[in-house]
Formats: C-alpha cells, structure tokens, sequence
C-alpha cells in the first residue's frame, strides 16, 4: 500500500503506455517510406535531401526523423541521420532478417484496435465483418495476403530457431508443420538437423505463397506442400513421426483447438511427438506482456486467444499423450512450446 504522506512520482510508465501508438504509427510510416533503406544507402542523408526524394515537405521529414531518432532507431551523422545496428539489421529491405513487413501488417490492423470496445462489448472480431466471413483468412487481395505472410515469416523465422536451441529434435526424421504456411520453422529446422524432411499443411494458396521461400533457401528436395484444410479435412496425412503447430492454435476456440489435437493424434504413429509453439500467458494469467497483449489481439482478429501452458497441458492429456512438458524461449512470435508424445 503506498504510503499516504510519500511525495507521488510522476506518472511516466502511463504516459509511454498511452503514446504507443504514437511510437508503432511513427514506426510504421517510415517503414512504409523506405526510410531505413534509404539511410542505408546514403548515411547522413540531410534532411532537404529525404523530404526531396519523398515528395514532402522539410517539416514532416524532420519530424519524423527525429521521431525515429527518439525511439534509437537512428542517430544523428553529420547533418543528417543513420540507422541504428538495430534498424540496419531489421529494417532495411532486403536484409535476410527483414521486419518490416511485420510492421506494416500489424499498422494495417490497428483499425480493429481503434474498436477495441466493440470487441470486449460484443465479443467479437473488429478487423473483419464476422458477417460476411468466417476468419481473417479467407479470401482477400493478393497484395494484402503477400504481405500477411510476409509478416508471418518475419515473426516465425527467429522464433524456429529459438525453438532449434532448445527443443532436441534429433530422433525425428518427418516433420508434419499443419498450418506452417511460409514453411520458415521447417526452413530454420532443416538447416539445423540435415537428416530432417517436413511437410508444410496449409490452405492452396498459401503453399502457393511458400513455395518461394523454400526454393529461395534451396529446400524443396527437403520441404514438401500438402495443399489442404486443417479444419476441415477430415484426417492430416500420415507418415510422420512429429506434428508442429506453430502459432496456430491462438487463432482458434477450444473446441476448435481440441479437434485439431485429436487429428494430430490419429495422424501419428505412437511414440510420435506434438509440438504446440506460442506466446504462452502465464498460469496466473497476469503476463508477460506481449502474449497477454496477442492474446487481446485475437479478440479483435480471431475467435481465439493466447492460452496457458497448463491448457495445452490438459487438452494434450484428455487427446491422449504423455510426458508433456514445455519449454521457455524468448522470440517475437512465440516464447516458449509445450511438447509431448502419443501414447
């Protein structure tokens, strides 16, 4: 209890809590402006200079380059500004660790943020029309669906190789990825065990999406595609000794989520093993902050939530497999993967 006589020190954690979005929207812009690769090229661009290639006006660019300055994703060179280590490594496009198509796909979706009172009101998606379809995957443009995957790639790719460090994956020789459109956690774990083949489960276009990252990477004699629906079809192809779900099962209800077990289940011969990759909330359900905060996000995109440790635990019990354990991690799409083996 805070002591009634004590001096009140200033109320600075709420205020960089309410200028968020000040910070993401900042962020966002110049992503989508190719601001950090034009630093890239060109340290130390005045800021005549950036306003010039952009077609704005000297004010917004200073602006906005201070902005990013402010939050040390540049520094000042000379009369202009540089990137950071962190923004040459991340933001520049091109670069194999690329974020910013994880930037720009989640500025697209703050507009389900900005009815965040509808959504906890009605329970009920806001960033599509929960009317006229049945999850943000359905059809959409090919723009948007591109840079959705693309962002999901940038999201997954670190959290696979999280996951290689800690997760021995040195027995399993097929890998079943159901719903791994993208194929990043099967590209990072094929580079990490060479004696492993996976089989990337997803919707048709997707795996028409994620054919370029696997030929990119030189995997397709390694990764193959099974075009399909998880949800829908009635069983997921056999012939494996492992099934991952990898940021997958937050997208969905428990029922849901429950049938999707059972046909992992069928799926594997006994003695295979489950992998269920997340941002997991604490037991306690009182944090960490970024999976408590995804899990909100899926009220307003998704009809699911992020789950506990110990809710994967007891559906994989009631499923029917044994020694389920989990594993901590740290990474922006996933921090840690709750494991365990058909009976």
């Amino acid at each position: 209890m805070t002591d009634p006589g004590s001096t009140p020190t200033p109320p600075h954690r709420l205020m960089d809590i309410v200028t968020g979005l000040w910070a993401a929207k900042a962020l966002a812009v110049a992503t989508r402006m190719g601001l950090f690769s034009d630093l890239s090229a060109a340290p130390g661009l005045p800021v005549a200079e950036v306003a010039a290639r952009h077609g704005i006006a000297e004010r917004p660019a200073e602006l906005l380059l201070t902005a990013c300055a402010g939050l040390g994703l540049l520094v000042r060179e000379g009369e202009g500004y540089a990137n950071t280590p962190e923004a040459e490594r991340y933001l520049v496009r091109g670069r194999p660790e690329y974020f910013g198509d994880a930037v720009i796909s989640f500025d697209r979706r703050y507009a389900g943020w900005m009815r965040l009172e509808e959504a906890v009101a009605g329970n009920v998606p806001t960033n599509f029309d929960p009317r006229a379809k049945e999850s943000m995957f359905d059809a959409q443009d090919a723009a948007l669906k591109k840079t959705y995957w693309s962002a999901m790639y940038a999201l997954s790719a670190p959290s696979a190789r999280a996951l290689g460090e800690v997760l021995d994956l040195g027995g399993v020789r097929r890998l079943l990825d159901v719903g791994g459109g993208g194929a990043a956690y099967d590209i990072e774990l094929c580079r990490r065990y060479p004696d492993l083949r996976a089989t990337v489960l997803d919707l048709p276009f997707v795996c028409e999406l994620t054919r370029e990252w696997v030929e990119e990477a030189g995997l397709q004699d390694r990764i193959a595609l099974a075009p399909g629906d998880f949800l829908r079809d009635a069983a997921l192809p056999t012939g494996h000794d492992a099934v991952l779900l990898s940021q997958v099962m937050h997208n969905w209800d428990e029922p849901t989520n429950r049938s999707i077990l059972r046909k992992c289940h069928d799926a594997l011969p006994p003695g295979g093993l489950i992998v269920i990759s997340e941002l997991l909330v604490d037991d306690t359900k009182d944090g960490p902050r970024l999976p408590a905060l995804m899990s909100l996000h899926m009220l307003v995109s998704t009809w699911g939530q992020n789950y506990t440790p110990s809710d994967y635990t007891h559906w994989l019990t009631d499923t029917g497999f044994t020694d389920i354990h989990t594993l901590r991690f740290s990474a922006p799409g996933a921090d840690g993967a709750v494991v365990g083996v058909k009976a």
